[in-house]
């Protein structure tokens, strides 16, 4: 029995759950029940609910066991209250080891986050309703070290006002010190976050408030209605009936309603704030293409980010948990520092190994950043005498005199003769709407010349959903026009170029 998790959007939908499926078969095993696929795009949970449903009744036959259809609600924690804490004991925000933010001490990875300073957080947009922004992150003395095209990772902290929002709603004191300590001792997982800590720690630093909760968080919390038409309504957008699961995509996932609005909506839903804490999933850390290249700026990273907010369908206004609190982080002259935990992510995202070798980036918006990094290595190289090989950005942005990223910049590098052919489409500038792929084709002669006979590497970065899509396809008209091949071909073509390693792609949806 196999279900996998994946994403539509990304080219190898669901690729481990397939595998793993396959893998299972050749080895002989026994299937009881067919291979699950769960698709984040469209709704994870509800692919799972379908699937859990018609697993089960088979599991029950294929052992002969018969099912009690007992549903009820059973927790995995308890709640264990501390009155008279030692405060040194009492975690308040670190993500494994105790006070590893006022000691910190190396390497530093996701349990052991680097309290990176902020030295520098500007605009770069310069109109627009967007806020676009660039910072630099200080690592000097932590021995972190990173490649151009790797990731890092920021612990983000909820909004305050949401946090307070929720103990006020829910009339509880969320100074008080307590632990959620598993019920099955034989667990290697004690705790559903680091215990003991505080109600506002845990809503502030380990737990997801603002992402719209999943089905089964809206099941076990339904017990706590006082009113039973929301009762009724809660249990109904949990089940797996047609009706409930338009609800749910109404409702929830479409009108973008995180917990906080849940309860300010159904204002007979009160639980406990200790099973609201069970519930909820950890708060994830956030990744960002780095925008600099170690060889320039050994003792910094550099972040590229739009800051997310808008009006949600029920007409509240929704904001990105990382990208607001990253915009508030000004760096300060005093000795209160403003800090950013973070940690390095290493990625196959990687400029070729001889300089001399041909690069062709394609980046429009935020998805410029890795390649700010990768131009910065290649004048590197070049100052250091190196024989550097073309360097193609194909950049995209809404308009020229707002929103276009590292103009300066780009254009004194265009001028130094490190990049050697910059192409920007504007894709609001005009009536008809340019992108990336449209100055792609436009070039193709080019294109297939670098990629044909100069071995050039192509990289792609942004959005995966249309973008990435949009100018993979773009590939396939060029090699199969200039190469002579069928689709087919082309395809084959380009997959070869994927698994040489001249195909990099970096997305996100």
């Amino acid at each position: 029995m196999v279900f996998g998790l994946g994403n539509k959007t990304y080219e190898h939908f669901n690729a481990m759950g397939k595998y793993v499926n396959k893998r299972l078969e050749q080895l002989g095993a026994e299937r009881i029940f067919e291979l699950g696929l769960g698709d984040d795009d469209g709704n994870l949970e509800e692919d799972f609910i379908m699937w859990r449903e018609q697993f089960w009744p088979a599991v029950c036959e294929h052992f002969g066991v018969e099912a009690t259809g007992d549903d009820s609600s059973i927790r995995q924690y308890e709640l264990v209250m501390h009155n008279d804490m030692n405060m040194n004991k009492v975690y308040t925000g670190e993500m494994g080891r105790l006070k590893a933010y006022e000691i910190q001490k190396p390497p530093f990875d996701a349990k052991n986050p680097f309290l990176a300073s902020v030295t520098a957080n500007r605009k770069l947009n310069r109109g627009g309703e967007r806020h676009l922004m660039h910072l630099e992150l200080d690592i000097s003395g932590s021995k972190i070290r990173y490649e151009s095209g790797d990731h890092v990772a920021v612990f983000p902290i909820n909004d305050s006002t949401i946090v307070c929002e929720i103990g006020k709603i829910l009339n509880s004191d969320l100074d008080v010190i307590f632990s959620l300590k598993n019920l099955d001792e034989e667990s290697n997982k004690k705790h559903p976050f680091p215990c003991p800590t505080t109600y506002r720690t845990a809503l502030s630093h380990y737990l997801d408030i603002t992402n719209p909760p999943r089905t089964n968080v809206l099941y076990e919390l339904a017990q706590y209605a006082s009113d039973a038409k929301e009762q009724e309504f809660l249990r109904k957008m949990a089940s797996s009936s047609p009706e409930g699961k338009s609800q749910y995509l109404k409702w929830v996932v479409e009108d973008r309603r995180n917990i906080l609005a849940i309860l300010q909506d159904l204002q007979s839903l009160r639980p406990p704030i200790d099973h609201l804490c069970e519930l909820l999933p950890r708060l994830q850390a956030r990744y960002y293409s780095i925008a600099s290249s170690s060889k320039v700026h050994s003792d910094s990273i550099h972040i590229c980010a739009v800051v997310v907010e808008y009006t949600s369908k029920a007409g509240r206004i929704n904001r990105g948990v990382a990208t607001t609190w990253l915009r508030n982080k000004v760096p300060t002259g005093n000795d209160h520092k403003s800090v950013v935990p973070m940690y390095v992510r290493k990625s196959q995202f990687r400029l070729p190994y001889k300089p001399s070798t041909p690069v062709l980036m394609v980046g429009p918006g935020t998805g410029i950043a890795p390649f700010v990094g990768f131009i910065q290595e290649r004048a590197w190289l070049k100052q250091q005498g190196k024989e550097v090989g073309e360097t193609v950005l194909y950049y995209g942005c809404r308009h020229k005199n707002e929103d276009y990223l590292y103009q300066e910049e780009l254009a004194q590098f265009e001028k130094d003769g490190v990049l050697t052919q910059l192409n920007v489409a504007y894709s609001r500038d005009q009536a008809e709407k340019v992108y990336v792929q449209h100055l792609l084709k436009k070039n193709k002669e080019h294109l297939w010349n670098l990629i044909q006979k100069e071995g050039a590497h192509i990289y792609i970065c942004g959005d995966a959903k249309n973008m990435a899509r949009d100018v993979q396809n773009t590939f396939y008209e060029i090699v199969a026009e200039l190469g002579e091949m069928t689709h087919t071909e082309a395809i084959d073509y380009v997959k070869k170029l994927m698994t040489k390693g001249r195909y990099s792609s970096d997305v996100w949806s």
